[in-house]
């Protein structure tokens, strides 16, 4: 059996040298994939007339759902851009009960970001305590100047009702805690109402 030449050094020798290879053949490989390619047929989508099908976890916009939002400014000091303005005002609330105390309370002025700083980390999103601020998968809200993309709260307002629902809980998965304690608070509260009606029997 004849040994190889010295001067043939495949990929799998010890020394590890690439496997020479004669001039030219990667020229040769990439007019093959460009060749493969080129008698394909492409499939593209006619866009605005046919819409894209983005995936439901989509970053494109931030909704704002105003109700919820109790001016704690959270979301404004976490986030790493600063590109969230906010002002707000405070109220007087009159008291629930006679005899009780007046409350104060923010009321929000305004909300807005600015989409041409905003770097889509999500960061607001998961720092806000009380569920005001939802990703959209709105991406339609180029504009023809950088000023224009500082958008108000009526603004963010509209995108949140294109926000999608949130997908169906696994039904393997753990109860949540806060539903398992209202349900274990409930049947408490059952037991305890039954409990002199057994007695009055």
């Amino acid at each position: 059996m004849s040994s190889p030449s010295p001067d043939h050094h495949d990929s799998s020798t010890p020394s590890g040298r690439p496997r020479r290879s004669f001039p030219g053949s990667g020229l040769a490989k990439g007019l093959a994939v460009t060749l493969r390619t080129m008698t394909r047929k492409s499939v593209t989508d006619q866009y605005p007339d046919a819409l894209p099908e983005l995936p439901p976890r989509t970053r494109g916009v931030i909704g704002l759902f105003e109700e919820n939002c109790t001016v704690c400014m959270l979301c404004a000091r976490e986030c790493p851009d600063w590109c969230i303005y906010i002002d707000s005002h405070k109220e007087t609330v009159p008291p629930a009960a006679p005899g009780g105390r007046e409350r104060s309370r923010n009321v929000l002025d305004r909300f807005a970001i600015d989409f041409s700083l905003c770097m889509y980390c999500g960061i607001c999103i998961e720092v806000c305590p009380f569920d005001a601020l939802f990703w959209s998968p709105e991406f339609e809200y180029a504009e023809t100047d950088i000023r224009d993309l500082t958008h108000e709260r009526d603004k963010l307002r509209e995108w949140m009702w294109t926000v999608p629902a949130p997908p169906a809980l696994d039904p393997g998965a753990e109860e949540p805690k806060e539903i398992a304690a209202a349900r274990k608070t409930a049947e408490k509260l059952a037991a305890a109402q039954a409990e002199p009606r057994e007695g009055e029997s």
